[in-house]
C-alpha cells in the first residue's frame, strides 16, 4: 500500500515563488487568480476536453450504433453494433464556470 509516486523530480506549479515578487504581499498569503511567471499557474481550470465526437453526418453523441437486421433460419434478429470508425472529437470546450484544478494545494473548507 502507499502512494505510487514519480522517481523524477517534477515540475509543480503552485508552489511557491520569487522573493522579489514577494515584496509587496502581507506573510505568505498569494492571490490565486493572479499570474505572474510559469512558477505562479493560475488554479483555475477554464477548458476541459470534451468527450463528445461527430459522426460522418454531423450528430454530436458520446457513442453511435448502427442497427443490423440478421436472417437466421427465417427469423428476422435485430442487432446493434457500435461505431467506432470516421468519428472526430469535438476538441476543447469552454467551461460555462470556471473549475479549481485538483492539484491546488489550497484549503477551501476548514471544518
Amino acid at each position: 500500500m502507499g502512494g505510487s509516486g514519480s522517481k523524477y523530480k517534477s515540475y509543480w506549479p503552485f508552489s511557491g515563488s520569487d522573493t522579489a515578487t514577494d515584496s509587496g504581499k502581507e506573510g505568505t498569503e498569494q492571490s490565486l487568480a493572479r499570474v505572474r511567471g510559469p512558477r505562479n499557474a493560475s488554479p483555475f481550470v477554464f477548458t476541459r476536453r470534451s468527450s463528445l465526437f461527430y459522426d460522418e453526418d454531423g450528430d454530436l453523441a458520446h457513442e453511435f450504433y448502427v442497427e443490423t437486421v440478421e436472417v437466421k433460419d427465417g427469423r428476422k434478429r435485430a442487432e446493434l453494433k457500435r461505431v467506432q470508425r470516421n468519428l472526430e472529437p469535438q476538441g476543447i470546450v469552454k467551461l460555462d464556470h470556471p473549475c479549481i484544478h485538483t492539484d491546488v494545494p489550497v484549503v477551501l473548507c476548514e471544518l
